[in-house]
């Protein structure tokens, strides 16, 4: 008897144990009345599997009535059809192998997509005044006993040995930032320093929990670090959520904030924490709600196209590391002080992003993100050097362009190809549109925007782009 045929009693009875414990009737009337069910077995992956047998994964949702069911099952299937891994896999974005576990691979189309965004936050980071910076990827033992992590994450990081002594992959960039402001005596003239740092990050995930880009070992986050003084942290934490708001803005996406004040465990000592939130920290995030919004909170949750919530964007005041380092500034008056710490992420982690991107646009990239923006098709064969000419056009100009050259096929079925591929727009070009210098446009979702001259079509496009509206008409 296979594992699941085994387990049909125990599902059995689960079934009716999540029903009776959702209502208020008998055992003895659900077996008359079976409630409405779905169940799920899937394979476990144990964290230590040694001496261990499989385990099967039994799931059960029960729901009041029929149509609460079918709806909930509808939510499924599309959640499915949303999954980023099987959109990663059908448009070539990205894959993972064994040999590099929880490490992403990106194809040339998820590169483009990874590389845009990061593109779109550096010009970002240039109207906000904040430098990039590159740190090391390998650092000794010592910076992270020094800066505390050591203690509570050694866990989770990745250790090498070498000579006598033991490094660690960085698992977050902000002792190295440290040590970066640390290099030289600071004035109050160059604060605040906002320093980016879009470095590799390491970080041993369980085996277990890893799933596909959503939670992965080896990422990049469009990190910074802002070191200010006491007295500019208010503005700094609203120019913060003013990023945040408008890097969401393009997307689409609506979001909240929660107020994270004290983690489990957390560094430094409880009299320092106590001190900063019924101070400096509360009075800032008291002043920041009453101007921004009313709910204002450091922890950023967005909201994608089927309502699912997702935690990306951090806000975080930091008063510990600015100690453990002894960072400090000449102020005005000619004396030391310290100044404070905020680290923060708008995107998080670019796989993530993506992931989430990917689900919320259910795989149909908007143009200025899209790793498939133009498919030219020629009709006839006297149109295919034009057709190479418009797609020499386009890329040059900075498009994702290709033509469609299969002589085996027809228009229909190359019009198809190109929709399923996702690209944005299909341009046909046939013996008018050589003569006239023109191309018919139409959408992937099949509109049809007619014949245009290509300079205009071009400029359009380029406008749409660099705009990164999420419209398709123009």
């Amino acid at each position: 008897m296979g594992p699941t045929l085994y387990m049909l009693p125990f599902i059995f009875w689960f079934s009716i144990f999540l029903f009776s414990a959702t209502h208020s009737f008998s055992v003895t009337f659900c077996l008359v009345c079976p409630p409405p069910l779905s169940v799920q077995v899937s394979p476990v992956t144990l964290t230590n599997p040694v001496g261990t047998s499989g385990v099967m994964r039994v799931m059960g949702v029960a729901f009041p009535r029929e149509k609460e069911r079918e709806e909930w099952e509808r939510e499924q299937e599309e959640t499915r059809k949303r999954d980023h891994r099987r959109i990663g896999k059908d448009q070539e974005l990205f894959f993972f192998n064994d040999v590099s576990p929880g490490s992403c691979f990106f194809l040339p189309k998820g590169a483009h997509i990874y590389n845009t965004l990061a593109d779109f936050i550096r010009t970002e980071y240039r109207r906000r005044g904040f430098h990039e910076v590159v740190t090391p990827t390998l650092y000794s033992t010592a910076l992270w006993e020094r800066s505390g992590h050591w203690e509570h994450y050694s866990e989770n990081m990745f250790t090498v040995t070498g000579d006598t002594h033991t490094y660690a992959l960085k698992p977050m960039n902000c002792p190295a930032h440290c040590l970066m402001f640390e290099q030289r005596v600071r004035s109050w003239r160059e604060l605040p320093l906002r320093w980016a740092d879009f470095g590799a990050l390491h970080r041993n995930e369980l085996s277990g929990a890893l799933g596909g880009l959503t939670r992965v070992r080896r990422f990049c986050q469009d990190d910074a670090h802002i070191f200010c003084t006491p007295e500019q942290l208010e503005e700094e934490i609203i120019a913060c959520l003013d990023f945040v708001r408008s890097v969401y803005r393009v997307f689409g996406f609506s979001f909240h904030c929660l107020l994270s004040t004290r983690p489990t465990p957390c560094l430094g000592e409880p009299a320092l924490w106590d001190h900063a939130e019924q101070t400096k920290l509360g009075g800032t995030i008291q002043k920041i709600t009453l101007r921004f919004f009313m709910n204002l909170f450091i922890d950023i949750q967005i909201k994608d196209a089927i309502g699912r919530q997702h935690q990306c964007a951090t806000i975080q005041l930091d008063f510990q590391l600015p100690i453990r380092f002894d960072l400090q500034y000449v102020g005005g008056d000619g004396e030391t002080h310290r100044p404070v710490m905020v680290h923060r992420a708008v995107l998080g982690s670019l796989e993530r992003m993506i992931a989430i991107l990917a689900e919320n646009f259910s795989g149909k990239w908007p143009l200025w993100l899209s790793p498939a923006q133009v498919m030219i098709i020629p009709v006839g064969g006297g149109s295919e050097s034009y057709a190479q000419q418009v797609v020499r056009q386009f890329r040059e100009a900075g498009f994702m362009a290709d033509a469609d050259d299969d002589h085996g096929a027809t228009l229909n079925k190359k019009i198809r190809s190109a929709q399923l591929a996702q690209y944005n727009y299909i341009f046909v070009v046939g013996e008018k549109e050589c003569v006239s210098g023109t191309v018919s446009v139409r959408t992937r979702g099949g509109k049809q925007l007619g014949r245009r001259p290509t300079e205009k079509v071009l400029a359009s496009l380029t406008h749409l782009r660099d705009a990164r509206s999420n419209q398709d008409d123009f």
